[in-house]
């Protein structure tokens, strides 16, 4: 089954609990295993009950941050509550998004594989 396409309305208010949370994290939480966060992506349930958010972060192992997060998500979701001017506010949930090291591995494979070609083809001539 096909996923449905998220409503204006769905991305509008994902993109502005991105922009809130990054600022409660940022002014609100003084948490040292956090690090520097970055919010990524924000993925909310149709009924608007639960936001998942991706987020990367400098400075702090990934793993204690999300930690972090998680443990702090009751205070953020309150102070986001005072925030927001829709009827539910979400549960908040945080995960690690690890794409930008993924992309960094597979540009690496890539120029491992281009060095390799390259070598092979001095060889043959």
């Amino acid at each position: 089954m096909a996923k449905k396409a998220p409503t204006e309305r769905t991305r509008r208010i994902s993109e502005q609990i991105r922009r809130d949370v990054s600022i409660l994290i940022q002014r609100e939480l003084r948490d040292p295993r956090i690090g520097m966060v970055t919010i990524q992506d924000v993925q909310l349930t149709p009924d608007y009950a639960h936001a998942k958010l991706y987020f990367t972060v400098m400075g702090a192992e990934p793993e204690l941050a999300q930690k972090a997060l998680n443990e702090a998500a009751g205070f953020l979701r309150n102070a986001l509550f005072k925030m927001l001017q829709i009827h539910t506010v979400p549960t908040l949930h945080f995960a690690y998004d690890n794409t930008e090291a993924k992309a960094a591995d597979l540009s690496l494979l890539i120029t491992q594989a281009n060095a390799s070609r390259a070598v092979d083809f001095e060889e043959d001539e």
